[in-house]
């Protein structure tokens, strides 16, 4: 095994006059995939900003490799916006010392949907998240930090960025709560719990399943503990005073083995504490929620005309979970706003069933005032109590139930992570009795333990749910149907979870190609048949031609050479079999545990998958080529 990039030991971080990380111990070489979880709040990010430091440990030891080229995103990263994005990522070179490499930034800038050329200033936040990526990718570092890389990411984007960590050689240290892209990406898990970090070499699924062996592990220390305590009081209960001297020190021990057995108790508590929510449901809507009938829809943008619905129907019934899932600007919130009659269509009809309660999550949180407090973003009509589900509760009661304690009550909403916006964010709008729930990005931010019970209580929920998302994970336990906004007003209903979408879209296209190259097949058939009878008559007449003292002219080309007829039959073949390799590549590259188990294979699996892209392109272009000349022969023929 490589000598490691960075070793992390005995690494403390104390916060509000505690211990935030008791014991942090790491080391990462070239070649790891690791993932870093644990609760929001338990200091994942402070870690990874020691790692690239940016900020510093209040004990133990860091150990960086001599020249180390590190390369850290931050979640929400403080860029320059008064240069472009060109001029952003190439920074990020220069002080990296590779200033000569230019073409990189639309290497890693144009798959991110990024403009080089664009303003920062103009970038919207989740855009401004894309450029910190780029030019932590543009760098090739040799240690990788992402600090929730996906976020306001399209799945074509997350899809991509997956392959260029396949691709990556270096280290990764990766926060994310996105547990599909976990699975894809990890091979080894970094837990930080109860203030220490404990390294799992398995990947996330793996993971996810021991966690109940690992508590009821704890249960079983904790039981030991209070065995031993109850021995104990009993000896002490019962024969201190006779050895006192002599057992002062065992007296002692019970003191202590009962304080320590109550504070481990109370922070397993803490930390495994759930949050309590739930959705206070309205009147039972009608049967029929939305139905809509030739949706249309169009706008104007810097670059053009763009059509997010071109005929779109649907019918949503109650108690369904519609998904909703496209690109990063297709108009996946405009085609929502429309279904929910918060937009017109320009052309088409949406009818809303009856006694609807529409609650509307805003990915953007435009909802919440940063300069107000927690306590008056839920009382704010003053007072201390809130009304859940027809009963009165205390603000603070009720902001416990989100895992707030009453120290942040009064606290103003800016001082609060990503995920404790989000968390605040639901609080305030499950508050509001409702039968249709509309939720843009709910996951962005929140912890994998919130995200859990977030998709239990909306399971539960006796409304209709209409979900913006790009977590894969999320939509496959949640959502019955999906609605793919695929952009040029295109818009697919498909039924089940984003895995189902997912198999029906892959075997539509294949279909589609299949029959293109069928159609390409007959025709080609055709075209020989029909050049086989012109061809005698054409020759006939040039005979005749000749035979009349004519001078003889060279022919123009009939059909393809031997060579290019059969060229142009075997190269769909080709393409089937590339196709085939390359699904069984990416198949292998989703093994997480691949990346360290033989980071060799890994790395050859990468290098043939781009190989035979490239073959697979030619290979396109090629039989184009080639079909393009047969029907200009055909054409010159029929002229």
């Amino acid at each position: 095994m490589s000598a490691p990039l960075i070793s992390l030991a005995g690494i403390r971080v104390t916060f509000g006059g505690g211990d935030l990380i008791e014991e942090a111990t790491l080391a990462v070489s070239a070649g790891d995939r690791v993932a870093l979880v644990g609760r929001n709040g338990a200091g994942k990010s402070t870690l990874l900003r020691i790692m690239g430091g940016l900020a510093e440990a209040d004990g133990g030891e860091i150990a960086r490799r001599p020249g180390l080229r590190a390369a850290y995103m931050a979640q929400d990263p403080q860029t320059d916006t008064g240069t472009t994005v060109r001029a952003y990522i190439e920074e990020g070179l220069v002080e990296a010392g590779q200033g000569d490499r230019h073409y990189r930034v639309d290497q890693v800038a144009v798959p991110l949907s990024l403009d080089p050329d664009r303003m920062m200033s103009e970038l919207s936040g989740g855009n401004r998240r894309r450029a910190a990526l780029a030019r932590a990718l543009a760098v090739e570092p040799e240690l990788l930090l992402l600090d929730e890389p996906t976020n306001h990411m399209d799945l074509p984007t997350i899809e991509w960025l997956e392959a260029e960590l396949a691709r990556f050689r270096g280290g990764l240290v990766v926060i994310s709560h996105d547990r599909a892209f976990l699975d894809r990406v990890a091979g080894s898990i970094a837990w930080l719990y109860r203030r220490r970090l404990v390294r799992h070499d398995i990947g996330y699924s793996a993971f996810e399943a021991q966690l109940e062996d690992l508590r009821a592990q704890e249960d079983q220390r904790l039981a030991k503990m209070a065995d031993k305590l109850a021995r104990e009081t009993l000896w002490l209960n019962e024969g201190l005073t006779a050895r006192r001297k002599r057992n002062e020190r065992r007296a002692r021990g019970v003191h202590e083995l009962r304080a320590q057995l109550a504070a481990e108790r109370q922070d397993i508590e803490r930390t495994r504490a759930r949050a309590g929510i739930a959705v206070a449901s309205a009147e039972t809507s009608g049967r029929l929620v939305i139905e809509a009938e030739g949706l249309v829809k169009r706008f104007q943008s810097p670059s053009g005309e763009i059509t997010v619905a071109d005929g779109f129907s649907t019918r949503i019934m109650r108690g369904a979970r519609v998904g909703i899932i496209g690109r990063n600007g297709a108009g996946k919130t405009t085609l929502v706003k429309m279904l929910i009659g918060e937009i017109e269509p320009d052309a088409g009809e949406v009818r809303l069933g009856t006694n609807l309660e529409i609650a509307y999550f805003d990915q953007h949180r435009a909802a919440l005032d940063l300069d107000a407090t927690l306590w008056d973003t839920l009382a704010d009509g003053g007072g201390d109590q809130v009304t859940v589900r027809g009963q009165p509760r205390h603000v603070v009661a009720y902001l416990r139930d989100f895992l707030f304690d009453e120290g942040q009550a009064r606290q103003k909403v800016r001082a609060l992570s990503g995920g404790e916006r989000n968390r605040l964010l639901l609080a305030k709008l499950f508050l509001k009795p409702c039968n249709l729930l509309v939720m843009d990005e709910p996951t962005n931010d929140l912890d994998l333990d919130t995200l859990d019970l977030l998709e239990d209580v909306l399971d539960e929920y006796d409304g209709t749910v209409l979900l913006i998302s790009h977590d894969r994970a999320f939509l496959d336990r949640l959502a019955t149907s999906v609605i793919a906004v695929d952009g040029d007003g295109q818009i697919t209903e498909y039924a089940g979870g984003w895995s189902d979408a997912d198999a029906q879209r892959k075997r539509a296209a294949e279909a589609a190609r299949e029959a293109a190259r069928e159609a390409g097949r007959e025709a080609a058939a055709a075209k020989r048949g029909g050049g086989a009878g012109s061809g005698g008559g054409a020759g006939s007449g040039g005979g005749a031609s000749g035979a009349a003292g004519g001078k003889p002219q060279a022919p123009a080309p009939q059909k393809l050479s031997f060579k290019e007829a059969r060229e142009l039959d075997e190269l769909p073949k080709r393409m089937a079999v590339l196709e085939k390799e390359l699904a069984a590549l990416a198949a292998k590259m989703g093994d997480p545990a691949l990346y360290t188990r033989d980071p060799a294979a890994a790395q050859a699996a990468a290098d043939r998958a781009s190989a035979a892209r490239v073959e697979l392109d030619a290979a396109e272009e090629r039989w184009l080529e080639l079909e393009e000349k047969r029907e200009a022969i055909a054409a010159a023929k029929g002229r």
